[in-house]
């Protein structure tokens, strides 16, 4: 499977906004983006005029990279969206959601969804009692993800217990930060995610 393996300081400034790869450094003054803002590259800093089609394609990629996930992977989560009723855009946006990497990051057991990716491969984690190692693993109301019991002592996790009491976790998720579990309380609404990305120009992209 294809790696990013260059700076993911470099796809925030591509982008124009911070993208929060890097966790609590992304609030700090260490923060790349806020340090350069610019595109990366010699030609970051030329002023160019980006036509419809271009809008479009840089929103695809911010939504695509936001969540961490391959262009032929997001194309299918854009078909399954397109397939199913509702809004199509509402729809993509609820899938992304809804990968469990991005449950353990909304839930505050990781700094950062490339974090969160990493300890879901690692086997960290349980889905109703059940060891999941899949962080694309499409979660639904009532499942049950936990920090498996084995692993609780460990480091990271440490950490995550001084943490997790101040963060702030959306109203479709349930945290219980005594035993590092939480559940999917229900489908999350489009004014529960990320308000920062538009949708729309990305369902406009693929219906050109």
């Amino acid at each position: 499977m294809a790696r990013y393996t260059e700076s993911v300081c470099r796809i925030c400034r591509r982008e124009g906004a911070k993208l929060f790869f890097k966790g609590t450094r992304c609030y700090t003054k260490k923060c790349a983006f806020e340090r350069r803002p610019s595109p990366p590259g010699q030609h970051g800093v030329r002023r160019r005029k980006v036509g419809e089609y271009g809008l479009q394609l840089r929103e695809k990629q911010k939504v695509r990279k936001t969540y961490g996930v391959l262009e032929r992977q997001f194309r299918n989560y854009f078909n399954d969206a397109d397939s199913r009723p509702g809004v199509t855009g509402e729809n993509l946006l609820r899938s992304l959601e809804l990968r469990l990497d991005n449950v353990v990051y909304r839930m505050g057991f990781a700094p950062s969804r490339p974090s969160a990716r990493q300890l879901v491969g690692h086997g960290h984690f349980t889905v109703n009692g059940r060891p999941t190692n899949i962080p694309s693993y499409q979660a639904r109301p009532g499942d049950r993800i936990e920090v498996r019991e084995s692993h609780r002592s460990r480091e990271p996790f440490k950490v995550v217990r001084e943490t997790l009491r101040s963060h702030q976790t959306p109203e479709w998720l349930r945290v219980d930060a005594a035993t590092l579990g939480g559940q999917v309380a229900d489908l999350p609404r489009r004014d529960q995610m990320p308000l920062d990305l538009n949708e729309q120009l990305v369902v406009e992209y693929y219906s050109r």
